[in-house]
């Protein structure tokens, strides 16, 4: 397989000066958590490159995968799950007032989708989603075996360690609450980045309760800050009996708890 050069395999950059990133775009006093590029290299030497890719997303590549890809399933993995626990001063926040996004934890099982990418357009798309999801490091990307609708597929995952610096561990209501108040990164909100997601998960039939409890806390204080006009309708109720429910650890509490 002969891999791109503007991808991998490139002289290395000039060794950045201290608390630059090297990335255009980023706080240069923001410090990688490791170098991404040898862990983009050993992910494409996993894969090979002679089939097509699978890359499993379960936060906002579900909604917004920024890459083609040839067919699309719903999937679910075991001993993962999703939660907001993981800190964004890029994405969704900054260094001064870090955001969160969702990274997928170790325990339990999570819902999500499946993306094909054709083999010829691999090597590209990883670099695609290198410099979206790994400008810094942090996620461990990992293969993980999904369960499919049309059989099982290996797909690539960008899982947190509860080790890592942008774990959040536990959080309260109120900090939750002042996160989707005000923080913003280079894509946007916390709280649309939070929203996306609820819409979207439940476009395809995936029910995180969770998620929804939190947006409706922050819903409920939106409301509490305006003039007493009507509050807004909630993102989503859960009518549906719970079946079959998804789970995170029990003793971890504001992780994703799903129902199909």
């Amino acid at each position: 397989m002969i891999h791109d050069p503007e991808i991998v395999g490139a002289p290395a950059p000039p060794s950045p000066s201290a608390g630059d990133t090297g990335l255009p775009g980023l706080d240069p006093a923001l410090k990688p958590v490791r170098d991404p590029r040898p862990m983009l290299e050993h992910t494409i030497a996993q894969w090979g490159g002679q089939q097509d890719l699978w890359l499993f997303g379960y936060g906002s590549l579900i909604w917004r995968p920024d890459f083609d890809f040839t067919e699309r399933r719903p999937a679910r993995v075991h001993g993962w799950h999703r939660a907001l626990k993981m800190w964004s001063r890029v994405n969704r926040g900054s260094l001064q007032n870090p955001g969160l996004v969702f990274g997928l934890l170790s325990g339990g099982s999570c819902r999500g989708v499946v993306f094909r990418v054709p083999a010829a357009i691999g090597l590209e798309t990883l670099g695609q989603l290198w410099l979206r999801e790994m400008p810094t490091g942090v996620y461990d990307p990992r293969w993980l075996d999904c369960i499919t609708p049309d059989g099982p597929v290996r797909a690539l995952a960008f899982t947190l360690s509860r080790r890592s610096p942008n774990f959040t561990g536990e959080l309260s209501e109120e900090r939750y609450r002042q996160i989707f108040r005000s923080a913003t990164g280079r894509y946007g909100s916390s709280l649309d980045y939070a929203r996306q997601t609820l819409l979207e998960l439940r476009r395809h039939a995936i029910h995180d309760r969770a998620l929804a409890r939190l947006l409706l806390l922050a819903e409920a204080e939106l409301s509490a800050r305006t003039d007493g006009g009507p509050p807004p309708t909630p993102l989503y109720r859960s009518s549906a009996p719970d079946a079959s429910p998804d789970t995170a650890p029990a003793a971890v509490p504001h992780t994703s708890q799903e129902k199909p």
